[in-house]
């Protein structure tokens, strides 16, 4: 997609810990930014290198080991042009032990399909380089290293290069990244290079979802 264009961590302290259960990091200050912004998608300002589907999907993972992390918020068009307001993280380099994807789709007459994968569960990794994922939700037990909270989504620096936001909007970036327990509610996801170890892909009848 095409976006070119946490205050309080002392001195003395450049990692912090935080539990997250529900995490929500979108961050739009006022109804007329939003406003602004929804016009400017229908002029076609915001132009994505695709149109998000009316689905979203889910990701989890036993830890993200994370090199160049960014955080903003944004908006995703779907094909009948409606905006999805979205929290876009990005890492540069990241490590994913134990990673699932599943989305689960309900069909007239059959009922529920779900379409399920995983991969980086035998001993190696997943490996993904220059990581975009536009999310709604996330949950797990992160950390970072150098952190900087409030940072103008316009100047974010460390992750993907193109990854920030508008001018004046909320962001967040730091040099590390590492959440365990990862759970994710995510639109799309986007990567440069992206190496599944050990794939399995699956289609099965009912709900069988990563959480």
């Amino acid at each position: 997609m095409d976006r070119t264009s946490p205050e309080e961590v002392g001195a003395d302290s450049p990692r912090s810990h935080t539990s997250w259960k529900r995490f929500a990091l979108f961050c739009v200050p006022a109804g007329v930014a939003v406003g602004g912004l929804l016009v400017a998608m229908a002029q076609g300002a915001l132009a994505a290198s695709f149109s998000v589907s009316g689905q979203e999907f889910k990701i989890s993972a036993d830890s993200l080991h994370g090199e160049g992390f960014v955080q903003y918020g944004w908006l995703d068009q779907t094909v009948r042009r409606e905006a999805v307001p979205v929290a876009v993280a990005g890492i540069r380099e990241a490590e994913i032990v134990g990673l699932c994807q599943s989305v689960l789709t309900e069909f007239p007459i059959v009922g529920a399909i779900s379409l399920r994968l995983t991969a980086g569960d035998q001993g190696s990794p997943v490996i993904a380089e220059n990581l975009v994922i536009d999310m709604s939700q996330m949950g797990g037990d992160a950390e970072f290293e150098n952190i900087e909270i409030g940072r103008d989504a316009g100047t974010l620096d460390k992750g993907p290069r193109g990854a920030a936001g508008f001018n004046d909007l909320f962001g967040m970036q730091s040099d590390v990244i590492v959440v365990e327990d990862l759970e994710q509610t995510a639109r799309a996801a986007t990567a440069g290079t992206f190496r599944l170890a050990d794939l399995n892909l699956g289609i099965s009848l009912g709900e069988d979802e990563c959480f």
